[in-house]
């Protein structure tokens, strides 16, 4: 894909989230809106498009366990090396080093993703799998350790603490809607028509509302970029180039991942921190400064960097 092919498949993404971020910056829309937005996003549309297009899919093309495998082994080496560098740079809290391996490895699937695949590629269907994987999986090490490394009086011991973050992690409307449409859909269980046009009809408005609510987000809170410390670049380059790049090689080379798959794996790890990295540093009292300023960088970097990676990886 040419560079000007890249930059109009990625027009309505800038359109959106550009949208946001200028009526925010000149007060049209008050950036505090964007939670609404993001509630809207989150909890009710997009999960109605996971589930009509999970439902719709032929499972066995849409989990490729090579593919799987190569991103589970590249996310696996990248939470070690991110992990290490931060106890070499003097961090000792478990919690500050989950902050980091989840600020360096963990993607934003609902509110870049989903849109930004939609946009280029016609489906976010790719994403599922890995999606989640994340959650059940990477969430589960960074709760797991959030969890152990909590101080002071809390209801119950840290198995019930642990307990119940990952009963809340499994429930979520992402989770339970993929879930959901797998289940149905290996079950054969016919889904009236009207149901299922109903979440196409919801899910068609996730893309355009997650970007808006992003750029309401960022255009609110700004950029500082003077501010920006060693830890925070080192963070940044990792999440943003690294990452991508180890993904490549290990899904291309020791996976033997090809084609669009490879493309879709080494473009999903290009995407930006999740913003649920804010939520859990303000949780857990942990980083929420150090969080915040990942949250809007990486997401700036991302999609300055999108046309160079889909002039890379799509064909």
């Amino acid at each position: 894909m040419g560079g000007a092919a890249a930059l109009e498949k990625l027009l309505p993404v800038l359109l959106a989230f550009g949208g946001g971020v200028l009526l925010a910056r000149r007060k049209i829309v008050p950036a505090e809106a964007s939670k609404a937005f993001s509630d809207y996003a989150f909890l009710f549309a997009v999960p109605c498009y996971l589930f009509g297009n999970i439902y719709a899919s032929d499972l066995g093309a849409l989990f490729d366990w090579r593919a799987i495998g190569g991103y589970a082994a590249a996310a696996a080496l990248a939470v070690v090396l991110v992990a290490a560098a931060s106890v070499a740079n003097s961090v000792r809290d478990p919690r500050a080093v989950a902050l980091r391996v989840m600020g360096g490895v963990q993607v934003n699937t609902a509110y870049f993703a989903v849109p930004v695949f939609i946009t280029v590629f016609g489906t976010a269907a790719p994403i599922f799998p890995i999606l989640l994987f994340q959650v059940c999986v990477l969430s589960l090490v960074v709760i797991s350790l959030m969890e152990l490394g909590r101080a002071g009086p809390t209801a119950g011991g840290p198995g019930r603490r642990l307990s119940r973050a990952v009963g809340a992690s499994l429930t979520t409307p992402l989770v339970l809607s993929c879930n959901a449409g797998i289940l149905l859909n290996l079950l054969s269980v016919h889904v009236p028509a009207v149901v299922l046009d109903g979440a196409a009809f919801v899910g068609d408005s996730a893309s355009p509302v997650a970007l808006f609510a992003l750029g309401l987000h960022l255009g609110g809170l700004g950029l500082d970029v003077r501010g920006t410390t060693r830890e925070e670049l080192a963070l940044l380059a990792f999440k943003c180039l690294a990452f991508p790049l180890l993904t490549w090689a290990v899904c291309g080379m020791l996976f033997g991942v090809r084609g669009d798959w490879l493309a879709y794996l080494v473009l999903l790890a290009a995407m930006p921190t999740p913003q649920n990295l804010f939520i859990f540093a303000q949780r857990y009292d942990v980083g929420v400064d150090l969080s915040a300023s990942l949250v809007i960088k990486s997401s700036v970097i991302s999609l300055l960097l999108l046309p160079l990676w889909l002039q890379t990886v799509v064909t």
